[in-house]
């Protein structure tokens, strides 16, 4: 019975020969969709299987990026490719616009087969440990960029039916052109290389370009950018070829010495600053940490003055301990008993040149930790000490009045005025 409809079907579709025409193109189209289908969940079917049963990573990066799922689109384009001669009726010219469609189309799938091949290959690559220290996603831009470039040519080629030789052979004369166009592409390709090679910028890395607007971590290495989270949590893009044409400061050094550096001053009132009688002296030795110095400084100065009263020199030509002296030793001694500060780093106390806002005494020292709010809570916890402290010396800050001081001393001006006056 099904034989005899289609020979009945063939006999009156021979009167009707465009008829018979579309009925075999939409029934290459139909084998053509079809052969996708079976394609795609075949091959996926079975790499999903062997991806399963493996036990390297590799390949699922190739499964993820959907390298299989690329390739199988060249199956239904080549049943095209070889199926529209075989149709009657169809105009030769019409045959070989669809023949030339469908290998560009061939040559589109594996173009971008070879695309996500790559970007598997940059998936693949981070898995290693150091893979940190050398990214190679910018090179492999450019091997994309290639791509797309001998695509391009390969499909004009196609649709104008000529050999891709004869195009490559007039790029030549575009080369000035082709230089202006991809001029950000070249500069940034140099930047990435040098970028690379000397270890300048990594992923994870903490950098400074405030011309930029950048201040956070790096989450990004590419050909053309690099971008970075910053601690808003606001993302900077950065042309890479701005990484070596500008200077930024990578924290990565403060990161791997396991220690934050801390430089901040005290601004003493110099007006309080004087020598320490005998009962002051005596009086800063409740001090556990002042007590070696005070000892050492008692037979240091007393040694001193008594050669003095030996030659006959006045009293005036002695030394004595100040205050300020006594208070920057005990700083000196408190951070270096301090328990989350690196004693083996340089740890100085030092005077700093006197300015209108006070004598600065510096604080220089490293944190035993690289975390901010830990560093920041050390810091605090040190500064809270010691401004807490100077008082017991017989220090203070220097801080411009506000205006409850001057509302302060008014009020006592006014209230000494009006004593006075009740006096007269």
């Amino acid at each position: 019975m099904p034989v005899e409809l289609i020979t009945r079907w063939t006999s009156w579709a021979a009167d009707y020969p465009l008829l018979q025409t579309s009925f075999k193109l939409g029934a290459l189209l139909l084998l053509a969709l079809l052969a996708d289908a079976i394609t795609k969940r075949l091959l996926l079917r079975v790499a999903e299987k062997l991806v399963r049963a493996s036990n390297v990573k590799w390949d699922d990066a190739v499964l993820d990026r959907g390298v299989v799922r690329q390739l199988a689109h060249v199956v239904p384009a080549l049943v095209i490719f070889s199926g529209l001669p075989l149709i009657d009726g169809l105009p030769a010219g019409l045959v070989a616009l669809g023949r030339n469609l469908a290998m560009v189309w061939v040559i589109l799938s594996i173009g971008l087969g070879v695309s996500a091949l790559l970007s598997a290959v940059d998936d693949i690559y981070r898995m290693r440990p150091g893979a940190v220290k050398r990214p190679i996603k910018g090179y492999l831009q450019v091997a994309k960029l290639v791509v797309f470039i001998v695509i391009g040519i390969l499909i004009v080629a196609v649709l104008m039916e000529r050999s891709p030789l004869l195009l490559l052979s007039g790029l030549g004369a575009l080369g000035a052109v082709l230089m202006l166009v991809f001029r950000d592409t070249i500069l940034s390709l140099v930047a990435s290389v040098q970028v690379s090679s000397d270890d300048m910028l990594r992923v994870g890395d903490w950098i400074e370009m405030p011309q930029l607007g950048a201040d956070g971590d790096v989450i990004d290495i590419a050909l053309h950018s690099v971008k970075v989270q910053n601690f808003d949590k606001t993302i900077t893009t950065i042309p890479t070829h701005r990484m070596i044409s500008e200077s930024f400061r990578n924290w990565r050094g403060m990161s791997e010495s396991g220690g934050r550096r801390i430089m901040r001053a005290l601004p003493i009132d110099q007006g309080g600053v004087r020598f320490l009688d005998a009962a002051e002296v005596v009086a800063l030795q409740r001090f556990g940490l002042l007590r070696e110095h005070l000892a050492n400084k008692r037979e240091e100065l007393g040694e001193w003055n008594r050669r003095l009263e030996e030659s006959g020199l006045p009293p005036v030509n002695q030394r004595r301990l100040t205050n300020l002296g006594c208070f920057r030793a005990y700083v000196e001694a408190y951070l270096k008993h301090h328990p989350r500060l690196h004693v083996d780093r340089t740890l100085l106390v030092r005077q700093r040149a006197p300015t209108p806002e006070g004598l600065p005494l510096e604080i220089y020292c490293f944190t035993a930790t690289t975390a901010w709010a830990e560093y920041e809570s050390i810091q605090a916890d040190i500064f809270d000490h010691l401004i807490a402290v100077l008082p017991e010396f017989g220090l203070r800050l220097f801080q411009k009045p506000s205006g409850a001081d001057l509302l302060r001393a008014q009020t006592s001006a006014e209230a000494a005025a009006a004593a006075a006056a009740s006096d007269g």
